[in-house]
């Protein structure tokens, strides 16, 4: 059985940071592509980084690019995503999701990805 287990949110203060991980198990990271997406109340879930361990490319969306970095380890099969220079527009629920199959075709887009974690919330105070 796949699951993602998202930890390390919490609640901060404008400008600093926090390390979200991502613990997948029931499958190995050889072959797939992590994203980490947010939704805030009242919007839209949105695609904020992607990691494929196929070809290792990584994307980010412009609001976070700079601030935020995407990072695997797949001896643990686990992904990060430091989040530096965190602003209080960031405050949302952070879901990480997996794709098989390696780089999606459209990385921010949620029908790409199979699974996906519970959230780990993270509000940053302004």
């Amino acid at each position: 059985e796949v699951q993602l287990v998202e930890s390390g949110g919490g609640l901060v203060q404008a400008g600093g940071s926090l390390r979200l991980s991502c613990a997948a198990s029931g499958f190995t990271f050889d072959d797939y592509a992590i994203g980490w997406f947010r939704q805030a109340p009242g919007k839209e879930r949105e695609g904020v980084s992607c990691i494929s361990s196929s070809d290792g490319s990584i994307y980010y969306a412009d609001s976070v690019k700079g601030r935020f970095t995407i990072s695997s380890d797949n001896a643990k099969n686990t992904v990060y995503l430091q989040m530096n220079s965190l602003k209080p527009e960031d405050t949302a629920v952070y879901y990480c999701a997996a794709r098989p199959g390696g780089t999606p075709n459209i990385w921010y887009q949620k029908y790409e990805y199979d699974y996906w974690g519970q959230g780990t919330q993270v509000t940053v105070s302004s």
